[in-house]
């Protein structure tokens, strides 16, 4: 079955940044790493990740006004990209858009899971489960790749639950992480025959009416 808008741009703007997300959902381009542009290469690195197992291509461009901080780049850059996939989980209920999935990522010693739901409920969790986890990789602070996930979440208004099962070095606890995101939202992003119209809960479509009097 076909999708709807195979390619969504979202902008957004703050006095601090100015960023453009391209989700492109044709086929995955050889040089798509290279449309990856944040002042941050781990970074770079890891929605690389999330794009080759969601198998869409994220381009990324980011304008900073003097706020060149590591902490405003991911969450920023988080927050339109889950806009982008919300905008995509709207327009494709029609088509029959899973909007959950769940999914393992590994790579050498490192082990991790996610679950995704798209319910309009923003809500983040990431467990470490008793290891340790280095305060810095690759130059990021680990507190700030977390803050990404959790930017998501917020442009997204979904629930995102992470564990880490495995793992000691930095590099490949991060690694897998984000790959087991990428699994899950690659899951979350198919296209069903069968759910044509529903939504990821029971709960279907939440509407609010308000009003207001002087």
């Amino acid at each position: 079955m076909s999708i709807k808008n195979k390619i969504i741009t979202v902008k957004r703007k703050t006095t601090e940044s100015e960023i453009t997300v391209i989700l492109d959902f044709n086929e995955v381009k050889e040089d798509y790493r290279k449309r990856i542009k944040t002042p941050l290469p781990f970074l770079n690195h890891m929605i690389e990740h999330i794009a080759w197992r969601a198998e869409v291509n994220i381009e990324v461009d980011v304008k900073l006004d003097e706020f060149n901080l590591n902490h405003l780049v991911c969450e920023d850059v988080a927050i339109t990209f889950g806009k982008a996939i919300a905008e995509y989980i709207k327009d494709n209920r029609v088509n029959g858009v899973v909007g959950f999935g769940d999914g393992i990522g590994i790579i050498d010693e490192a082990m991790a899971q996610c679950a995704i739901s798209f319910e309009n409920r923003a809500y983040f969790r990431i467990g470490y489960n008793g290891l340790e986890i280095p305060k810095e990789t690759e130059g990021m602070l680990s507190e700030d790749l977390e803050t990404f996930l959790e930017g998501f979440v917020q442009g997204a208004m979904c629930t995102l639950h992470i564990d880490l099962l495995k793992g000691h070095n930095g590099h490949h606890i991060w690694e897998a992480i984000y790959r087991s995101f990428g699994v899950a939202l690659n899951r979350a992003l198919a296209i069903s025959e069968k759910r044509k119209g529903m939504t990821s809960g029971v709960a279907g479509k939440i509407e609010f009416e308000v009003e207001k009097k002087d």
